[in-house]
């Protein structure tokens, strides 16, 4: 596994979106700004929904726009140890996460990247990602045919990472983070 937290694409990907924000949407990055502080809500989901409604922007210019809004002392794209520990707070789910990053550290030129509500792993595109759940557990996600093993669920929730990630694997504890997991990971991996 690389040290890199974004791939070359999704450098250019990213800097593509705030490039384009303007042109888009039809304001600035500052507009933006003064708008946000008209919004009613204040939970960030409820904020991207609120200008997805209102304004009809888009999940990834809303994504710019919500983090050009935030507190000078939280976190940004930019410091992923911050957004790391920010996230995986609950030591059981974060030794799950630690067991994935170990599977993930034996395949070649893997990325993980770290985002506010998930961490990702990407080859050229991202073909993984893992989130925190209540009580200790994690869970999983692949870009892979929910069939191909009866530990895969459909993902069924509109999760924040992509849609490409088809299948879900709940995690409880990281001894379920075995042959059959790296198997699938090995796999997903492919796609990505």
């Amino acid at each position: 596994m690389t040290g890199a937290v974004l791939t070359e694409r999704q450098r250019k990907w990213f800097a593509t979106v705030l490039a384009n924000l303007e042109t888009n949407t039809g304001r600035s990055l500052e507009q933006w700004r003064a708008v946000m502080e008209t919004c009613p809500e204040t939970a960030p989901r409820a904020q991207a929904a609120w200008l997805k409604t209102r304004f009809g922007v888009g999940a990834n210019h809303a994504a710019q726009i919500l983090d050009a809004c935030q507190p000078s002392d939280a976190p940004g794209w930019d410091e992923p140890g911050a957004l790391r520990a920010a996230l995986w707070t609950d030591a059981a789910s974060r030794t799950i996460l630690e067991a994935v990053e170990r599977i993930a550290g034996t395949h070649a030129d893997v990325i993980s990247g770290q985002r506010k509500g998930y961490t990702s792993f990407s080859r050229s595109v991202q073909f993984a990602a893992m989130r925190p759940l209540k009580g200790g557990k994690a869970l999983l996600g692949l870009k892979l045919d929910p069939a191909e093993s009866p530990r895969l669920s459909p993902s069924l929730r509109r999760e924040s990472w992509s849609e490409r990630l088809t299948a879900v694997v709940e995690l409880a504890a990281p001894a379920e983070v075995d042959a059959g997991i790296a198997a699938l990971f090995g796999a997903a991996s492919k796609n990505g």
